[in-house]
């Protein structure tokens, strides 16, 4: 209609691409819809997807957001945005219930969860089987701890001050490939038990486990074990760690020493009473009434079980039934089992169980979250996997001049493909790590893919297609996986211990390298003279002026100095008869082997091969390291 002029909209999306001045905030969550958006900021949805159009944003009122879309989008309708984890919300909804209604809900003093640190064959694990009464150690492979262990003990010793307390007990790698575990398992504990072994003394993995206590701010004790063999010096123990700061209380410092024997079963109840006493003076409090919060400990894939998740209940209590959220992925607890394999239908603060109902494989150090909601808590776990696919596509597909350069300067390097495969997604985050770490200026090794569970078909095709090695550590390939690796000539390597990994895959590095080849000297002879004879070809008359001339050598014809051909001798003669050597100072007739432009005054040089072993250059991060120390050390310039 001619001269219809539209009423003004009012409390719609703003008609200008102009934002409006922020006179509010709001707080959301990671994955926000873009209907509960709407609902924060108190416009129409249709007006929000409108806006979100306008800025090239095709979405529907169901479809979750970005944290940087979102700030962006808030600031258009004059809202200043702050964007939290789920688990810092449900964190944030918990403790305000707590203040709003306190009826019903008692704090109490949760158990000590101690972590066991220390170096390799100290006897840490053989420390703990002592206080459980139990074998673990046995069947570890080759003696040696790689997986982390949740275990609760309850102090049964009826003269003991602290008869019927229980302490969860957290039993760390002590490799030092297993840094990252060590620390992981740091970040959930209460307190720290250093194992040195009384023999052996202060050793690298002990000086690493202090600095991890150190770093997670967590009292610490130190447990001198292996007090019964002959040759132990607790004394001796205790200079070396007090020698790098960690003095014992009877030294004027403020670490506990205990020493204790796992195999003859001395001091355990000392070293008990101890970490109660420690505990005692850091209470930890939890609320066992509030919905659970936990760490993973470690995850697995069971054949029967599918998903399974050892997870430390850190407060509230977790019940089978219960949905929840870890990580980027979800489920409801079908089964719970304590870590001596038992069923429970509940678990309390401090308490480590092995849940069953993953829709997923989560990471070992993931937070663990109950949820109300199982819609909302698979609406976030499908979020935060979509944002880590794109975060991996994003870095493959990234490409920079500096990269390209780099990809230039690289050409020669070797890859070693790998496909790893695990027991536990600890060890295979870990050996995966460790492994491209190893990486030189010569072979890089690449993880393509890394995964938890035997080794599947689809394992073996894609390290057909690329070129790969397909690693197993405490896994075997499925049969039908294997008769594949078989008809498509892929090699799979089944390992059970890390430092007959580490030694392999350095074999094979060196395996890719090109042999390295190394000249030696032979002899030398001017050309004099050349003779043209028929059905030959071009002779040269030489006389040997250094060293010695075989007929089985290589040689290199040098003219003015340069090289202009390589290869070997033809035909050796001293007069008319073919000999086979020729020595310094004596005449002789040349033929070089399919080279016939000889000049007088050309040198004819003799030379020998040898393979020596290839070498593998230096580590790419200690070059990097190197390369940056030089560049902190020039002078500046003015």
């Amino acid at each position: 209609m001619k001269g219809f002029t539209p009423p003004p909209r009012f409390g719609g999306a703003p008609t200008s691409r102009e934002p409006l001045p922020i006179t509010k905030t709001i707080t959301v969550t990671e994955g926000i819809s873009v209907k509960d958006l709407a609902e924060k900021l108190d416009v129409r949805g249709k007006d929000l997807i409108a806006t979100l159009l306008m800025r090239g944003v095709f979405v529907t009122v169901n479809q979750s957001l970005d944290g940087e879309l979102v700030k962006d989008v808030a600031r258009q309708f004059g809202a200043d945005a702050d964007v939290i984890s789920v688990e810092e919300q449900l964190e944030n909804e918990a403790i305000e219930g707590l203040l709003e209604d306190t009826s019903g809900l008692v704090e109490v003093v949760r158990s000590p969860v101690v972590t066991v640190m220390g170096h390799v064959d100290h006897g840490k694990t053989s420390l703990l089987d002592a206080i459980r009464m139990t074998d673990v150690a046995a069947g570890e492979a080759g003696g040696i701890t790689q997986h982390i262990g949740a275990y609760k003990v309850k102090i049964t010793k009826p003269d003991s001050p602290a008869f019927g307390r229980e302490i969860v007990f957290l039993d760390t790698p002590g490799h030092e490939a297993f840094t990252r575990m060590r620390a992981r398992g740091a970040k959930v504990t209460d307190i720290v038990v250093v194992v040195v072994a009384a023999d052996d003394g202060v050793m690298p993995q002990t000086l690493e486990a202090i600095d991890h206590a150190r770093a997670a701010k967590v009292p610490m004790i130190v447990a001198v074990n292996k007090i019964d063999k002959p040759e132990a010096d607790a004394s001796r123990v205790m200079q070396q760690l007090a020698a790098r700061g960690v003095q014992a209380t009877s030294m004027g410092g403020d670490i506990e020493f205990v020493q204790v024997s796992a195999k003859k079963r001395l001091n355990l109840d000392g070293l008990e009473e101890m970490i109660c006493l420690v505990a005692d003076t850091n209470e930890q409090k939890a609320t066992p009434d509030r919905p659970a919060v936990g760490t993973v400990i470690e995850a697995k894939l069971d054949r029967g079980r599918g998903a399974v998740a050892s997870v430390l209940v850190q407060n509230g209590t977790l019940r089978t039934g219960d949905s929840y959220i870890v990580g980027n992925t979800f489920g409801k607890i079908r089964a719970m089992f304590d870590d001596r394999g038992r069923p429970v239908e509940e678990a309390g603060p401090s308490t480590p169980v092995e849940i069953l109902g993953l829709e997923g494989m989560p990471d070992a150090g993931d937070t663990f979250l109950v949820m109300a909601d199982r819609d909302k808590a698979k609406g976030i776990a499908q979020y935060r996997k979509m944002k880590e696919r794109e975060a991996q596509l994003a870095k493959s597909s990234r490409v920079s001049l500096e990269g390209l350069a780099e990809q230039i300067k690289q050409a020669g390097v070797k890859d070693l493909n790998l496909i790893m495969k695990g027991d536990v997604q600890g060890s295979v985050e870990v050996l995966a790590d460790s492994l491209e770490k190893m990486s030189t200026e010569k072979v890089r090794v690449r993880v393509l893919h890394s995964g938890v569970g035997a080794i599947t078909e689809s394992d073996i095709l894609l390290a057909s297609a690329s070129n790969a090695v397909v690693i197993g550590f405490n896994v075997r390939p499925e049969r039908k996986a294997q008769d594949l690796a078989d008809r498509e000539n892929v090699e799979v390597r089944l390992h059970s211990i890390i430092y007959e990994l580490q030694d392999e895959m350095t074999k094979a590095m060196y395996g890719l390298l090109e042999p390295v080849y190394k000249e030696n000297y032979a002899g030398r002879a001017e050309v004099l003279n050349v003779f043209k004879i028929t059905k030959v070809g071009q002779i040269a008359g030489c006389r040997v002026s250094d060293g010695l001339i075989r007929r089985d050598q290589q040689v290199r014809l040098l003219r003015e100095g340069n090289e202009i051909w390589r290869g070997k001798i033809g035909s050796l003669k001293r007069f008319k008869d073919d000999v086979s050597e020729v020595r310094s100072g004596v005449e002789c007739g040349i033929d070089l082997a399919g080279y016939k432009d000889i000049h007088v005054g050309d040198v004819i040089e003799t030379f020998t091969t040898e393979t020596m072993a290839a070498e593998l250059g230096r580590n790419a991060a200690v070059v990097r390291r190197e390369a940056a120390e030089a560049a902190a050390a020039a002078p500046v310039s003015s």
